[in-house]
């Protein structure tokens, strides 16, 4: 018998036969003062963020901020501040608030006691008074060590420095309102590339002044190895590449890359006829140690790639598309932004119902613009559009769950991982909103006779106002009608029919108004070898319905596929193939051979922690690959779509 228990029996006797205690009731805690709504007025003064990030043996940013305090905190007696969590761009909470630590507050040389909010927890009340005229701010960010701890920011070669980790801004204004002073020491020695100007850029770099809105949206690449190559387009509006990578090597770019690069800028103004940024900086790491992005901001983008980006070319242009994603959102999801994700500062909560234009349509022209320019060729672009095609068509989760319910997941699932991703469905708004808008300019140009197209409504939808950096919010109603002004047709059912309700096929007009199918083959495409091959994996989705390393670990995994009824699950250890110990190439042999003897089954010894099974897979349909196909005695309509504009 645990001695605790008639410990606890003789307190619960002594309350019950207490007057006094039985009669006590809990008190109350009290409840925290309440926070600000935001208000659209001007910050009465100048906030100072200064970063060091040079400690990248421990991975710590350390940070002094200093704040103002306004005279009606002082009346009131606590001034709020907040740390950002809805980041523009990641459509849900993604502050890394568990990553802040070390806060000290002081003002004149007197520490304060801070107070974090009990229900919002980004938020810390601090006591001021006519005597607190500033607070002085310290604090560290105490970034990932390792992949498991979240995304890596420091290197001993590369810092990523996003500046809504590293800064707190008062609670009440508008961030647009507030005015900051940043500045940033990196290792001696190092570079770095940001959409913020300086007049002196080295080892510490004081910015410009700008306001929190911007400075959250103008992150900063630094590296021990850097190059900056000049982009600048016929508006003469300056753009660069602005490159950090692991090693030197692996910033040897020709100028034959350089120049797919300069025609990604000519054929992105020529398609939008317009620009919302007055200079833009891609900001791009060849790594194999800094954590992978691919993250929108208004006069620059975050990216990442392989080290053989450039000196491996042959291989890297299924990543290709990611510079063309990320420079159109400066169109759409910068300048013209769905209503519900605009927001008037970073703790007010988001909503994501139009994230089939806002990341739908840029994934279109991402894959079409990285085309046009020449970053692929157009048979490649062709080839990754077959595999995604390909793969939101056999996704069984569209059985259940309509593309618009997906615009929910950033906030459902915050990019986790999925047991059942095909089943689940995740931020398919993506791709598959990719698929609807291809079907729609292929329609309007078979509509049209080919006189109009999706590039007139881009030029009609996002090129207002050029120059202008004021976010232009817009409702379903906006798409409709300017499709409508397009070419007129039923835009909203359109719509609505491949948003709102299940359909049990991807969106896959739009290839055949194009004058192409899809099929399968038993041969892969370039497209899907050069995949396997910067992944480590065998594709086998279309036939097994599963993707495995090369040890044998087998990956992603398809509801009701041949591999999920014998029996496999995502994570378990295929150990051995027909009696033979597993290698990639015997298990493509294994689907082969199976296919010449119909009662030949796939056989299989899979492990799973300490647990061993045997798998039999019925399975005698071969090697399956897609690929898109041409229609004869049709228009070419997709060569048109992808062929470069003069």
């Amino acid at each position: 018998m645990s001695f605790l228990r008639p410990l606890l029996a003789l307190t619960v006797f002594t309350a019950l036969t207490s007057p006094a205690l039985a009669q006590t009731q809990p008190m109350p805690l009290p409840m925290p003062t309440a926070i600000p709504e935001p208000q659209d007025r001007a910050f009465p003064g100048t906030l100072t963020v200064s970063v060091d990030a040079t400690d990248t043996l421990h991975h710590v940013m350390s940070i002094h901020e200093t704040v103002p305090v306004p005279k009606e905190a002082q009346q009131k007696g606590e001034m709020i501040l907040l740390y950002p969590m809805w980041i523009p761009g990641d459509h849900s909470p993604t502050g890394v608030i568990e990553q802040l630590a070390s806060l000290h507050v002081q003002s004149n040389g007197r520490t304060l006691d801070w107070k974090r909010d009990t229900v919002n927890v980004a938020a810390f009340h601090i006591p001021v008074s006519a005597t607190t005229p500033t607070l002085d701010l310290h604090f560290q960010l105490l970034t990932p060590i390792a992949p498991g701890q979240g995304r890596v920011v420091m290197t001993p070669s590369i810092v990523n420095v996003q500046w809504d980790q590293v800064s707190l801004y008062p609670a009440g204004y508008f961030t647009r309102g507030i005015t900051v002073q940043p500045s940033l020491r990196i290792p001696h020695g190092w570079q770095l590339g940001s959409a913020l100007r300086a007049g002196v850029y080295g080892d510490e770099t004081h910015f410009n002044a700008t306001t929190f809105n911007t400075l959250v949206d103008s992150p900063v690449f630094a590296g021990r190895y850097f190059r900056k190559f000049d982009l600048t387009g016929p508006d003469h509006v300056p753009v660069s590449l602005d490159v950090v990578a692991d090693e030197p090597d692996s910033l040897d770019a020709t100028p034959t890359q350089i120049a797919a690069h300069q025609n990604l800028i000519r054929q992105a103004t020529t398609l939008f006829a317009s620009h919302h940024y007055d200079h833009y900086d891609f900001l791009l790491a060849l790594t194999d140690e800094l954590g992978g992005i691919g993250l929108e901001h208004h006069q620059s983008s975050e990216n990442s790639a392989a080290p053989g980006y450039f000196t491996e070319w042959d291989k890297t242009f299924p990543e290709r598309d990611l510079l063309a994603h990320e420079y159109t959102h400066s169109w759409n999801g910068k300048y013209r932004r769905p209503a519900d994700l605009w927001a008037p500062n970073f703790n007010t909560p988001q909503r994501g119902s139009m994230l089939w234009v806002y990341e739908g349509q840029t994934q279109y022209w991402g894959n079409v613009l990285a085309a046009r320019s020449g970053l692929v060729t157009k048979d490649q672009g062709f080839e990754a559009l077959a595999y995604m095609a390909a793969s939101y068509d056999n996704q069984t989760g569209r059985q259940w769950r309509p593309l618009e319910d997906t615009t929910n997941d950033p906030v459902i699932a915050q990019r986790a991982p999925l047991s059942w991703r095909d089943w689940q469905r995740s931020e398919d708004y993506y791709v598959e909103g990719q698929l609807v808008w291809l079907d729609a300019d292929a329609l309007i140009r078979k509509l049209s006779n080919d006189h109009k197209s999706l590039d007139d409504f881009a030029k009609a939808f996002f090129g207002t106002n050029s120059g202008s950096f004021v976010v232009s919010p817009y409702q379903f109603d906006d798409v409709v009608a300017t499709l409508n002004s397009v070419q007129p047709y039923d835009w909203a059912k359109f719509l609505h029919d491949r948003l709102d309700t299940i359909q049990p096929h991807a969106p896959l007009n739009g290839l055949t108004n194009g004058g192409y199918k899809l099929v399968y083959t038993s041969k892969p495409t370039s497209f899907i070898k050069a995949s396997e091959a910067a992944r480590h994996t065998t594709d086998l989705s279309f036939s097994l319905g599963l993707t495995v390393n090369a040890t044998g670990r087998v990956g992603r995994e398809h509801w009701m596929s041949p591999a999920f009824k014998a029996g496999l699950v995502p994570g378990v250890t295929i150990v051995a193939v027909n009696d033979m110990s597993f290698t990639p190439q015997r298990l493509l042999h294994a689907v082969t051979d199976a296919q010449k003897d119909p009662k030949q089954d796939i056989r299989l010894i899979v492990k799973s922690g300490d647990h061993v099974t045997t798998v039999s897979i019925p399975y005698h349909d071969g090697l399956r690959y897609p690929h898109l196909e041409r229609i004869a005695g049709t228009p070419d309509r997709l060569s048109a779509i992808y062929a470069a504009r003069q």
